[in-house]
């Protein structure tokens, strides 16, 4: 295997290899499955070692029990390469249009033909259009279009901003670009995730006694009624496949409760269980990381599902408002293709397939907004000139570039290592001095310790969700915008779609944002890419920092960035190679190095060691450790729902936002924790679905996060789990020291140098691209 440096810190032990988990795709760590929906699995929803992973997820369609959890619960067990309808979800083709249901005497090919005649005029139309401002919405019909205006209600104020954001498919709608006629007062925008439903007593005991009726267990009422809301029975009674919307139910458990409920009344064919698939085969996407679906993917997983006419069913989906169709790419103009007749058929065969993709409302609705509030962005702000000097003084010339490049433009991405978070830094250092009110946002509370001791003003730094929720950051003003000139958003890779909706509609007019953070890194735990469409749009300046990460752990990370898995000089043991044979030795390894080894070694104490391994399950999964780490660093009874004071824990407030912390104690009102000197208090009910030990992590739990020292844990179970995202990510997250404990062999180097991030499907980039811009419009 390719040699990293240095030495154990101990002696190695050994032992007969452990047989291989296949999860799915290299670097993937997807959603466990359960078999059965039993009592465990209904309490986990959502999972704290799952909500925040689908996040690993999202770099492939799915995972085994070695792989991350996507928001299903975490007792599902393994599924060496994950599940048909995952493989048929993730499949590409077209699809008929949802408003080209072909009629009875029409063929297939002449359906197809009618649906792209229609396409090219929509498309035409769409060009004639692009010189003026374009309203965020447009593309969208039905369900979609509903919820626009629905939106645009809580912007105006004649709705309540917190009865919008308590539906599940809700999120902001970005404003027109400045040029468009003055717009109404703005409410403030409520916290980016929505507060998860109460339940009170009776709704709870209508939904278990549906549950029981269908042989389902009753644990998984409190999360139904999440899902479905108060009317949870009834939905459920009347349409037992709803049960789908339960995270961690899986179809053939839908299947059983609903003949359990209808007895012959239903089929494979049911309208209700085609429409229950369809959404949930576009919700297991998303938790993958993607907006969207191509057609043909959806069918093919239908088919599998004993589903006799999946053209029939997504078109079904789709009037009834279950999914939305987009028919993404572009063609020649009529100049470029040949207007002439004679040149028509050639200009045919030029052109480019329109590919045909499935999405959810919500999700529609986000980038659509996102989309439009970036150009709004991008087209109000005016150059600065008055910057030259701030620039000048910068501390280097990636600073300097960043601070020239953001005076002269509304929207800037700004990409690069750790070391290059000193730019961010230093503009908004630069920007405060020239009486700018700037402020940095990061993903984690640790991430804002990092960036206040960068600019040496902890007024300068903030989490996002702190930021949108107002218990930190500047406030709002009398329109409802965030008090701000600038925002910097550092750690920008960890921005889901939604979120980043939610941020951008916060931002006056006028305001600029930079979105930085390292390109390398696994991306975000929800839905989207929106730092890697930004990036791929050209929609904004770019700077990529020249700036180096320092030292051997550096040095290794940076090589990983490009594919290369290089030995380093480690003269002060600052990597370290701990080589194990097999899971039970892993887990041996990984205590001893974290209690002894690095303590005394390097002085780094066991609390400022983070272990960081690749999936929940397994026999050295988060599981395994966090309960041998427990054991000989804080044992206990457990007698706070598991937990003991001292316990170090990592909460999950909501799907996608991953808290380190350590419990202090527990009373009537719930378990009382520390996160990074924040007081939180789970309420009871909350504790076992959105609290885990903390001692170690997955990577996506880990992004956006470093400690003194990181212990890396890759058994011999783990090695189709791994990609390059993924080490880079796990292998950055140590400050001051690095210990891998390997049991892969040569799967380490493959994964580095052959195992790329795998592409989300997203319609960010392209709407993003078709948005006129300053330079356009000139």
């Amino acid at each position: 295997m390719t040699a990293l440096p240095g030495e154990t810190p101990g002696t190695v032990g050994t032992d007969t290899p452990q047989d291989t988990v296949s999860p799915p795709e290299a670097g993937a760590e997807g959603p466990e499955h359960a078999e059965a929906p039993d009592a465990s699995d209904a309490s986990h929803a959502p999972d704290v070692s799952d909500a925040p992973d689908p996040s690993d997820a999202p770099d492939a369609p799915d995972a085994s029990e070695s792989g991350e959890s996507s928001g299903t619960p975490a007792d599902e067990d393994d599924d060496a390469g994950g599940d048909a309808e995952d493989a048929g979800a993730e499949a590409a083709a077209d699809a008929a249009p949802a408003e080209a249901a072909p009629a009875a005497e029409l063929s297939e090919a002449q359906a197809e033909l009618a649906a792209q005649r229609e396409l090219r005029e929509r498309i035409e139309k769409r060009k004639a259009e692009k010189a003026a401002p374009i309203a965020a919405g447009t593309g969208l019909s039905g369900t979609a279009a509903d919820l626009l205006a629905a939106v645009r209600a809580v912007e105006s104020g004649e709705k309540a901003g917190t009865a919008f954001f308590d539906r599940p498919a809700a999120t902001p709608a970005s404003r027109r670009p400045a040029a468009a006629a003055a717009q109404p007062p703005r409410t403030p925008a409520p916290e980016a995730v929505p507060t998860a439903r109460t339940a009170t007593p009776e709704v709870l005991d209508a939904v278990r006694a549906v549950l029981t009726e269908g042989g389902a267990p009753e644990a998984l009422a409190r999360p139904a009624v999440g899902a479905l809301g108060e009317q949870a029975a009834e939905l459920l009674r009347s349409d037992p496949w709803q049960l789908l919307s339960v995270p961690g139910v899986r179809p053939e458990q839908a299947d059983g409760f609903a003949r359990a409920l209808l007895g012959a009344d239903c089929g494979p064919d049911d309208g209700r269980r085609t429409a229950a698939l369809v959404g949930w085969l576009l919700e297991r996407a998303a938790l993958q990381g993607h907006t969207a679906l191509d057609a043909e993917a959806v069918r093919t997983a239908l088919a599998e599902r004993a589903v006799g006419d999946p053209d029939a069913a997504v078109r079904d989906a789709v009037e009834e408002g279950v999914a939305l169709v987009f028919q993404e790419g572009d063609e020649p103009s009529a100049d470029d293709a040949g207007a002439a007749d004679g040149e028509a058929e050639d200009a045919d065969v030029a052109r480019e397939p329109v590919q045909v993709l499935l999405g959810l409302d919500r999700y529609a609705l986000a980038e659509e907004s996102l989309a439009d509030g970036l150009a709004r962005l991008v087209n109000a702000c005016e150059k600065a000139a008055d910057w030259a000097e701030a620039a000048a003084a910068a501390p280097g010339p990636s600073a300097a570039e960043l601070i020239r490049t953001t005076a002269a433009a509304g929207l800037v991405a700004h990409s690069g290592g750790e070391a290059a978070r000193a730019e961010p830094a230093a503009l908004i250092a630069a920007a405060r001095g020239l009486g700018l009110r700037a402020l940095g946002a990061t993903h984690s509370e640790d991430g804002r310790r990092r960036l206040a001791a960068a600019t040496g003003d902890p007024d300068t730094a903030v989490t996002l969700s702190g930021l949108l929720s107002g218990a930190q950051g500047p406030g709002r003003d009398e329109d409802g915008a965030l008090a701000l000139d600038l925002l910097v958003v550092l750690d920008a890779p960890q921005l889901d779609v939604e979120g980043a909706a939610v941020l951008v509609e916060a931002l006056a007019d006028g305001a600029r944002l930079v979105l930085s953070g390292d390109p390398g890194v696994l991306g975000s735990a929800g839905a989207g890419r929106v730092f890697a469409d930004v990036l791929a749009s050209h929609a904004c300046p770019q700077v990529v920092s020249r700036t180096p990460d320092p030292g051997p752990i550096g040095e290794l990370v940076s090589g990983i960035g490009i594919g290369e898995l290089n030995q380093v000089d480690a003269p002060g043991k600052e990597v370290v190679i701990v080589p194990v044979r097999d899971a039970g030795e892993a887990v041996h390894r990984t205590v001893q190095l974290v209690a002894d080894s690095v303590p005394r070694a390097f002085g780094i104490p066991a609390e400022e060691t983070q272990v960081i391994t690749v999936g929940h399950g397994g026999a050295a999964g988060t599981r395994a450790l966090n309960e041998a780490l427990k054991q000989r660093l804080n044992p206990g009874p457990g007698r706070f729902g598991g937990f003991d004071p001292g316990d170090r824990v990592v909460h999950v407030p909501a799907p996608g936002r991953a808290v380190p912390g350590v419990v202090l104690s527990a009373d009537a009102e719930g378990l009382r924790l520390d996160c990074g000197g924040v007081p939180v208090v789970v309420p009871q009910e909350r504790v076992e679905s959105s609290v885990r030990h903390g001692w170690a992590l997955s990577a996506h739990q880990a992004a956006g996060m470093r400690w003194p020292a990181a212990v890396v844990v890759l058994p011999g179970d783990a090695a189709q789990g791994l990609s390059r995202p993924w080490v880079y990510t796990a292998f950055g997250r140590g400050e001051r020291h690095l210990s891998v404990v390997h049991g892969v062999d040569q799967a380490l180097p493959h994964a580095v140098a052959q195992v790329p991030a795998q592409e989300r499907t997203t319609r960010l980039r392209p709407l993003l691209e078709a948005l006129p811009t300053p330079d356009a419009a000139s």
